[in-house]
């Protein structure tokens, strides 16, 4: 298992290598940049944009100015985020935390009632309350998650439940312990909601499915000849063979942990990585752009690790010799 794990770091090397290129590169082809924006600013002075045209050499061919980026990553250097003025690896990580709250949250409501969810619906399968589930699945996964968010925001400002954005209240500071996680939760509810409906909708129709194959086996058939109770049919011999395949899309929703939630950050005004790089990709702020893809690109490849190694410590026939 080492050695695979060493394996696919070396494979992951120039893997993120090439998303950063192709990200600088497509960056660098669209018209203009941010000293053209700077120069529109009269509150910026000619000398200041001249500071940061030394500072980092504009006027070098894109394969100099990325190998000058590649060095930097090279010392623990992300780059320097020209419309925050402040270096990149700061603004990153006030904002990671945040969206890594919000997925968290997400992929923890999606797995926890997914799961179950799917477990009963087939074992009442062709139940009245099993169609009702299977139909509000498809409703939640024909609905785009900008929709849904949108949704749920309107519907809060018309019942006066809950806040309709960012991260805590004004006064935040002025409440006690207690009520700031009670304040935090509010407002990390719709988020979250938006972010997970979808996915429990699809999770719970794959459990579903890969629950009534198993129990279709014969080695359940039998497990119950044999005279075993049928909870420890069902959640010790049926369930474990029915998670697996599951495993495998641990990884994929780790990787999306970043991009998934970004839109929904926007819409409801949460302070993640989201709002971060769609301001840095309209003002054209190229080195907090190629960070946040490289953030994205990392969670990928960590997620795709991770399910395999999970593959392998669930599933004791699967071994990476």
């Amino acid at each position: 298992m080492l050695k695979f794990i060493f394996k696919r770091i070396l494979i992951a090397m120039p893997l993120l290598l090439g998303i950063s290129f192709m990200t600088f590169a497509l960056m660098q082809m669209t018209p203009g940049n941010f000293y053209d924006t700077m120069k529109l600013n009269p509150q910026v002075s000619p000398e200041t944009i001249e500071y940061y045209k030394n500072k980092f050499f504009p006027d070098q061919t894109m394969a100099q100015q990325y190998f000058h980026w590649v060095k930097n990553l090279l010392q623990g250097e992300f780059g320097y985020s020209l419309f925050y003025n402040v270096p990149v690896k700061h603004l990153i990580a006030e904002r990671l935390g945040n969206t890594f709250i919000l997925s968290f949250a997400s992929f923890l409501c999606t797995w926890l009632i997914a799961l179950p969810l799917g477990i009963w619906a087939a074992l009442h399968r062709n139940k009245f309350l099993d169609r009702l589930i299977q139909f509000f699945s498809y409703l939640a996964l024909s609905i785009p998650t900008f929709f849904l968010a949108m949704l749920l925001l309107y519907l809060v400002s018309q019942w006066r439940i809950l806040p309709l954005g960012g991260m805590h209240r004004a006064n935040f500071e002025e409440l006690s312990f207690v009520a700031q996680f009670f304040d935090f939760l509010q407002h990390l509810i719709i988020p979250c909601l938006a972010l997970s409906l979808g996915s429990i909708g699809a999770l719970q129709k794959i459990m579903r499915g890969n629950m009534l194959e198993v129990l279709r086996q014969q080695y359940v058939l039998a497990a119950r000849a044999k005279g075993l109770p049928e909870h420890r049919v069902i959640y010790v011999h049926a369930l474990r063979n029915a998670v697996n395949p599951l495993i495998t899309l641990l990884g994929y929703e780790f990787s999306g942990l970043l991009s998934g939630a970004a839109l929904i950050e926007i819409i409801s005004s949460w302070p993640g990585l989201g709002t971060l790089i769609l301001t840095a990709v309209r003002s054209k702020d190229v080195y907090l752009v190629m960070a946040s893809m490289m953030m994205g690109g990392i969670l990928f490849l960590i997620g795709n690790l991770l399910a395999d190694i999970f593959l392998a410590l669930s599933d004791p026939r699967i071994r990476y010799d």
